[in-house]
């Protein structure tokens, strides 16, 4: 996808006629540069849709979309129309697709669906509207060699590469525990959740072994699935409860990887009661203001670029559907201009701070990669034989956990 393009000389120019017409006395405002430009703005201001699955201040996965779409506000001069809370049990009797009419009614040239369940009702929404481009954001409609759909020209998506931000967890649950025992909170079990449980799963033991000099075998790594991103009274576990578990259990890091805080929560009321426990939250980059003092970091996801890329497309007419799967801006993972994956580094790490610093410079320059064999499903079924590097398909549609991993592979 191309950015817009500003002709400054031309710019400069024009100002020069347009003062020489009025009569002029040869005294001018410097135009603006590049560097000082205000954001850009139309006399009708660009606009486009952003539907959350979860509400939009939750401290995690929709806040992160959330403020995403505020960036492009910002940059653009653009209006976000946002929805939040579009799942069955917030909002039961709407659909993603009545949702897409009601935005396009109110003129969104743009729509993002922000969550893997809505990959129905996205499908639906841009058949029914393909002059609208839309984005599903974490889905594989668009990539060429992932899994067949019909042909949606309108209809592409962007994901962060977030295995690389749940390693840095796990390689900070190792450098902490003093228990030699982790726990993970899981949402619900599909490919994408499996593949980030698993990656969180390899830094624990690369680091468990490389900084700790432990022997990763003897790491005990559970995960425990309540059924959803997020708590659904009556219908999910409560991940409050599954949180007390782990810690029941002896783990004494629990690694979120549902879309709120509750882990990091029970975490710092734990520790306020005199227990040594830590909690690494996902998603939002401010989530460690939950409880700071227990929490190890945070990897989480920056939408902001990605999405303005997106929406300049649409506005300026360059507009395709592609698959993007977005990585870290390894020269400052923390830049909010250029990289899609950050990790916000906890106060509760400590002097562990140093080695995970190492670990992600080694994934930065090449020098660490974890995708490589040999590694066997949970099952013992071989996935890569020693040597063997996965391919972005294998690490995508990711069918089992990995051999070692305490817990469910599916939900049958």
């Amino acid at each position: 996808m191309t950015r817009a393009k500003k002709t400054w000389p031309a710019l400069v120019a024009l100002v020069a006629l347009v003062l020489a017409a009025c009569g002029g006395n040869g005294a001018t405002e410097t135009p603006e540069t590049p560097e000082t430009q205000a954001p850009e703005t139309t006399a009708e201001p660009f606009v486009f849709g952003m539907i959350l699955v979860g509400p939009q201040d939750d401290r995690g996965w929709s806040q992160a979309h959330f403020e995403g779409g505020k960036y492009v506000e910002e940059k653009m001069g653009a209006q976000m129309i946002v929805i939040d809370k579009v799942n069955p049990a917030d909002r039961p009797d709407t659909s993603v697709e009545q949702v897409v009419d009601q935005m396009v009614e109110q003129g969104a040239q743009l729509i993002f669906a922000t969550s893997d369940d809505m990959k129905d009702g996205i499908l639906a929404a841009a058949k029914a509207h393909p002059d609208v481009p839309m984005i599903w954001s974490s889905g594989d409609s668009a990539w060429d060699i992932g899994k067949a759909y019909a042909g949606l020209p309108n209809l592409g998506n962007i994901m962060g590469q977030m295995e690389y931000g749940k390693m840095m967890a796990g390689c900070a649950a190792a450098l902490k525990t003093e228990t030699g025992s982790i726990g993970y909170l899981g949402p619900l079990i599909n490919d994408e959740t499996r593949r980030l449980t698993n990656s969180a799963y390899l830094g624990a033991r690369y680091c468990y072994e490389n900084y700790r000099g432990l022997n990763p075998d003897d790491l005990t790594f559970s995960v425990n699935w309540i059924g959803f991103w997020f708590n659904i009274p009556g219908v999910t576990l409560d991940p409050t409860q599954v949180t007390n578990d782990f810690f029941d259990g002896g783990a004494d890091v629990v690694i979120s990887g549902i879309d709120t805080t509750e882990a990091l929560v029970r975490a710092g009321q734990r520790s306020a009661a005199g227990e040594k426990v830590w909690a690494v939250p996902y998603d939002y980059e401010g989530a460690c203001a939950e409880a700071p003092e227990v929490c190890l970091g945070v990897p989480y996801f920056n939408w902001g670029p990605s999405y303005l890329e997106v929406a300049r497309s649409v506005a300026d007419g360059t507009f395709e559907a592609t698959f993007q799967w977005v990585g870290p801006d390894w020269s400052d993972i923390n830049n909010p201009d250029t990289s899609a994956i950050g990790f916000e580094f906890g106060e509760g790490l400590g002097d562990a701070r140093a080695d995970l610093e190492d670990f992600i410079a080694g994934l930065a320059s090449g020098e660490i990669d974890l995708w490589v064999g040999p590694l066997n499903y949970q099952d013992g079924t071989p996935f890569l034989a020693a040597g063997e590097k996965a391919t972005d398909l294998q690490i995508w549609y990711m069918p089992q956990l990995l051999e070692g991993m305490i817990g469910a592979s599916s939900a049958e």
